[in-house]
This record gives structure tokens, sequence and C-alpha cells, in this order.
């Protein structure tokens, strides 16, 4: 299974709850912090939704 790494770029200031709650999720939560995760549907989904607030690369 493919690995994504997926850092937060911009701020979750002013965002709806449920894209804080999404970056939540992911491990993120602080500018320039990086998980590293398994590629599946519900991950591009979460993806998706935050894409605007995220940089995505595979590994």
């Amino acid at each position: 299974m493919a690995k994504i790494k997926i850092t937060q770029i911009r701020s979750i200031i002013n965002r709806p709850k449920s894209q804080k709650a999404t970056i939540a999720a992911l491990g993120l939560g602080k500018i320039n912090r990086t998980v590293e995760k398994d590629d599946s549907p519900q991950l591009q989904g979460m993806i998706q939704k935050i894409s605007h607030l995220v940089k995505v690369q595979e590994v």
C-alpha cells in the first residue's frame, strides 16, 4: 500500500469546526507538522476536505 506524507501549510484559525476536527484526526495541528499515513479512500476524502490547508506528497 502506498504511503502519503501530509504537511500542514496553513493555519486553522477561523476555519469551520469540521476542518479543525479533520486536521486533528490526521495528527496535525501546527504549521509545518508532517505525518506519514497509508493511502486509503477514507484518507483521500479527509485530504480533499482540507486540501487548501495541507501539502500532500507520495512517498
